[in-house]
């Protein structure tokens, strides 16, 4: 009956008193991330962006959150990622706050529309770098902090925002989206290896792949695939993903719920990427 023991239950999903940081924070599935965060009772939660102005209101709205632990907080420190510069900025401010880091939420992310006849370099390269490149050297230089108080019991956790799209095929025709697709099967399998690099370091990484979700960077392709509601009636949960839906899966993947869950990629679409009866065609489009 050993079986039906499980260690300490109620803290199973907690994440008290945990140090986080978010790029790509300050808006979106970032937003909402950090949010969970918080509230499953992380200490400190790093926001990060581009742009000051919106790490610091996205910074108010979460310090006023209710359910937060006493004393917790979240903090701005916006940088752009999408250069070497830029991961080494933040990753100074962070360190000038904390000796460790328990979770890094790989998040920072750019999509760009075009026809594939006219997709200009500059686009294709700007995903690139900051979907796959920044990606890594975010992951690279923040690994000491992640490593200070990590184990096997107890690993420190990368999480990177993938997408469908880098599982299926992403936005065709006028619209194609493929460096975004490209950059996010990149973001995946580069997940999967260094959840090998970091696994004996007490390091755990994972990917998490959603579908589409009302946020600004998603809404102008919802306009031009018919709508969120024709999109919804195309899931076969007859619905598009919500903020609840990003933040359980991230809070199971911080928390001991997912302490021996690597190099995963987590689908966060109502199923529509198996949703056989859906053809694409150049109008049509998922992320």
């Amino acid at each position: 009956m050993d079986d039906a023991k499980l260690d300490d239950f109620p803290s199973l999903f907690s994440l008290k008193g945990k140090v986080a940081v978010v790029t790509g924070g300050s808006r979106g599935l970032g937003l909402s991330a950090a949010s969970a965060l918080l509230q499953a009772g992380a200490s400190k939660v790093f926001i990060s962006s581009r742009k000051a102005n919106a790490c610091e209101a996205a910074v108010k709205t979460l310090n006023a959150l209710p359910n937060l632990q006493p004393g917790a907080v979240a903090v701005s420190v916006p940088s752009d990622i999408s250069t070497i510069s830029g991961v080494e900025k933040l990753l100074a401010e962070v360190t000038r706050q904390t000796d460790h880091v328990d979770i890094l939420l790989a998040n920072a992310g750019a999509t760009w529309g075009e026809a594939f006849d006219t997709h200009p370099d500059s686009a294709f390269a700007k995903v690139m770098d900051l979907n796959v490149r920044g990606v890594f050297n975010t992951i690279r230089l923040f690994t000491p902090l992640l490593s200070r108080r990590a184990s096997v019991e107890d690993p420190s956790r990368v999480i990177i925002t993938a997408s469908v799209a880098g599982l299926g095929v992403g936005t065709l025709g006028k619209n194609g989206t493929y460096g975004y697709s490209a950059s996010k099967a990149a973001a995946i399998h580069l997940g999967r290896n260094l959840a090998l690099e970091l696994g004996p370091r007490g390091i755990t990484v994972n990917s998490i792949c959603p579908g589409f979700f009302p946020t600004k960077m998603s809404n102008g392709l919802l306009a031009i695939s018919g709508g969120a509601d024709v999109m919804a009636g195309d899931n076969p949960m007859r619905r598009l993903g919500r903020p609840e839906d990003i933040a359980g899966v991230v809070v199971y993947l911080c928390s001991r719920a997912g302490a021996h869950v690597n190099g995963d990629a987590i689908e966060i679409d109502g199923g529509a990427l198996w949703n056989r009866g859906e053809l694409l065609s150049p109008g049509k489009a998922k992320l």
